[in-house]
């Protein structure tokens, strides 16, 4: 019902013309272009089948469930992001609608799109020869930021893709094409369109990154050695206190505190997060099946989810989907607005945090053993893989798993 009352509201838009029930779009491959600021069109690709869409980008294939469809109106829901992309079915082949987020601080008229079907191609159907190579890292700088941005491209021929990593977080899939000396890549997965456009010249780069609010330059420079700072460096434990906190559960209000029975004990990973923020998604695709496997060794993980509103039963149901599509069996509590400065207040052992996520890890004795600011997903590559391994090999240690398996190797090699 919601869905269909957001879709009466931007009829100007999109508005149907019969009564009559039309035919439904096409399964398959569609490829749409999103309106942004500057009067520039962002590309985006994107399958249907049936009831259920994926959107592409690079690798990733983000599902999304439960399309309906009223006489000529499409609806596909993103739930996760609090957010419906809404279409006019012109005909079996095209699509024209808008891109719409609920419950943000200015009602949100929408992000117009078109869409056509049969179309697989990013931004050129037959694109030129690509004269460079954008391969590689690079050191960024974006606006006027003085943070520490690092690009990370692949390309094969005229194919590009990459991401940009962050000390908060990355800004995960980017797809597109070098032709010439000209770069393009954009981005969809449901939360906000990205366009950026660029030109490269030996070792440097030009561009910029736009969306519906404006555009920023972008420089770079290649730098094979660009890393950004140690993300276990950046926040720390205040000297002289301890991390404690007591917050209600999300989904039944009771009191939680680190201190509960339930945790004595165990190491228990605190996490940080927002049902809104894409690198808490990426965190919580890896966190929930990992403490299904896991759990039994003796840890826990305690979610503290800071949300768009102070209101827990706002709160509730947005954690109840993001809860629901990851499969989540560990605790969330609901800590308050999502604000940095809020949960820095709420969580005063912390020297602030910086990020959402923020990621902390607590030995069985209950003592901060390490904190991880942001988080690199899966769209990083090698930078994801090193993390996960590192994120065991901590926990082996806190668990003392590390040192027992260290001496079982050593009364091994004693029997020989």
């Amino acid at each position: 019902m919601r869905l269909f009352t957001a879709f009466v509201a931007i009829t100007v838009i999109i508005a149907s013309s019969t009564t009559q029930a039309q035919q439904a779009p096409k399964n398959g491959a569609w490829r749409g272009t999103f309106k942004l600021a500057n009067a520039q069109e962002s590309p985006f690709n994107f399958e249907l089948q049936s009831k259920t869409a994926y959107l592409l980008n690079g690798s990733e294939r983000f599902e999304l469930k439960g399309i309906t469809q009223k006489q000529d109106s499409l609806f596909i829901p993103v739930d996760i992001y609090d957010a419906v992309i809404a279409a006019k079915i012109v005909n079996s082949n095209t699509l024209t609608g808008v891109f719409k987020k609920f419950n943000t601080a200015k009602p949100d008229k929408g992000i117009e799109f078109t869409a056509e079907y049969g179309k697989k191609y990013r931004f050129f159907e037959n694109p030129g020869a690509a004269s460079v190579s954008l391969h590689g890292n690079w050191d960024v700088v974006i606006g006027e930021s003085t943070n520490k941005i690092v690009g990370v491209f692949s390309q094969f021929g005229n194919k590009l893709t990459g991401t940009f990593l962050t000390t908060t977080g990355d800004y995960r899939y980017y797809e597109g094409s070098v032709q010439g000396n000209d770069f393009y890549l954009s981005a969809f997965s449901g939360s906000s369109p990205s366009l950026i456009k660029g030109k490269v010249s030996g070792d440097n780069l030009v561009g910029e990154i736009i969306n519906i609010r404006g555009a920023q330059t972008m420089k770079g420079v290649r730098n094979e050695k660009a890393e950004l700072p140690d993300a276990y460096t950046l926040t720390t434990i205040k000297e002289g206190t301890s991390f404690d906190f007591t917050f209600p559960d999300a989904f039944t209000g009771k009191s939680v505190s680190l201190k509960d029975p339930k945790y004595k004990g165990k190491a228990v990973i605190v996490t940080i997060l927002g049902s809104w923020c894409p690198n808490c998604l990426d965190e919580a695709a890896f966190m929930a099946p990992w403490y299904k496997a896991n759990k039994k060794r003796g840890v826990e993980i305690i979610g503290l989810a800071f949300e768009r509103k102070n209101d827990p039963a706002f709160a509730k149901t947005r954690l109840e989907v993001l809860k629901k599509r990851f499969g989540i069996e560990y605790d969330i509590l609901f800590a308050g607005i999502a604000d940095k400065e809020f949960a820095s207040k709420v969580l005063p052992a912390l020297s602030a945090v910086l990020s959402f996520p923020t990621t902390i890890l607590i030995d069985k004795e209950g003592n901060v053993s390490k904190i991880h600011t942001g988080y690199s997903g899966p769209a990083t590559g090698k930078y994801y893989e090193e993390f996960v391994k590192e994120f065991d090999r901590d926990i082996d240690e806190v668990l003392g798993q590390k040192l027992l398996l260290l001496n079982q190797n050593k009364q091994k090699n004693n029997t020989f």
